[in-house]
């Protein structure tokens, strides 16, 4: 579990804060008590739960591009962070088939950057870097990928981030193994985790979001690989996993150095059309799917992780299944449609999840 006390007042940089992932982590470390500092483009969505849920007011936004090496080095060092967590990146597979100079720019180069300023910052203990369970080379098996796997990817988006993993294990390897800073060893490590949900995505091409904006509109959403299989898993089930790493590293250094998968139990594992049709129901009000009868780009069939090294080695589990975190977002959304706070509300929903963490416990 996370250690609130462990948090408390500590300086955190995280960048790609004003993303969807990276907004319900700035509000989960306010909550915590942590002086977060956020590096990021501006919101890449209206709406945007950055905004909706008025994330900024409790923390410091710096808005800059992490493809600029100078300015980025300069918010580092200007800051100050004790741990730095990276989640800024081009996150869309369809995206990154039609501008590959951008992805491989801002996921590999981006990541290069932020190493680099880290090395010059006496203050930084602990890096998370976020990267995806589409860094392996994925050979459509059945069965989840261990940490060990190789590094890989079909398309740009999913290369790029095989490629940061590697970045990730040279840097680790060449200038953070055996450093000591701030009173104790650097570590480096990377969390990947499967298909995020929840309230407050309004990514394009992306299946939640796609469904809310269809039945908002009064529309079946068209889907395009209805039998496609995904580890499907809210979004506060990975970020409790990066704040547990964080806090390994921070205080055991590099026995934590690694890579780590966070992702739902074999119950999350489910067909895109399970998905659609479990959202539909718990909505409500005539909404349904149709399957797209335009291909688009290629896509993988099935991909799932094992995360038994992070339940064994850190006590992390999964907390909320699929019909559970489905229900979470049907809620968030129909606040929102409603002028509902969203910022209490997103609140609410990460106590909810401390409050059902405590009652399942932690792996011992």
């Amino acid at each position: 579990m996370v250690d609130a006390a462990f948090w408390r007042n500590k300086k955190v940089f995280l960048t790609g804060h004003t993303g969807f992932k990276g907004a319900w982590l700035s509000i989960w470390l306010q909550q915590l008590g942590a002086n977060v500092t956020g590096f990021s483009r501006p919101a890449p969505t209206s709406p945007s739960l950055f905004e909706t849920a008025s994330v900024k007011a409790g923390m410091n936004s710096i808005v800059g591009d992490i493809r600029d090496a100078e300015q980025l080095a300069a918010a580092v060092r200007e800051t100050k962070p004790e741990i730095v967590i990276h989640m800024a990146a081009q996150s869309l597979v369809r995206y990154g088939f039609q501008n590959p100079v951008e992805t491989y720019a801002t996921n590999v180069m981006g990541l290069v950057n932020l190493l680099e300023a880290i090395r010059m910052t006496p203050s930084v203990r602990a890096v998370v870097n976020v990267t995806s369970d589409k860094c392996y080379e994925n050979r459509e098996w059945v069965w989840g990928y261990r940490e060990n796997e190789p590094m890989g990817g079909f398309d740009p988006y999913s290369s790029s981030k095989g490629c940061a993993e590697l970045v990730t294990s040279a840097y680790r390897r060449s200038y953070f193994s055996g450093a000591t800073r701030n009173g104790g060893e650097i570590a480096l490590a990377s969390g990947r985790a499967g298909n995020v949900i929840g309230g407050g995505d309004w990514a394009a091409d992306r299946l939640i979001p796609d469904m809310v904006r269809a039945i908002e509109a009064g529309r079946p959403v068209k889907i395009r690989n209805p039998k496609a299989t995904r580890p499907w898993q809210h979004v506060l089930e990975p970020i409790n996993g990066y704040l547990m790493l964080a806090e390994h590293l921070y205080t055991h250094g590099q026995r934590y150095a690694d890579g780590w998968n966070f992702g739902p139990e074999r119950s999350g594992i489910k067909p895109v059309d399970w998905i659609a049709t479990e959202l539909a129901a718990l909505w409500g009000d005539g909404a349904s799917w149709v399957q797209d009868p335009i291909s688009g780009p290629h896509e993988a069939h099935s991909l799932s992780l094992d995360c038994s090294k992070a339940t064994n080695e850190l006590g992390w589990r999964p907390i909320w299944g699929l019909h559970e975190s489905l229900k979470r977002i049907v809620e968030w959304h129909k606040s929102y449609n409603a002028q509902g706070n969203m910022g209490d509300l997103t609140r609410s929903q990460i106590n909810d999840f401390e409050n059902d963490q405590t009652k399942k416990g932690t792996v011992k």
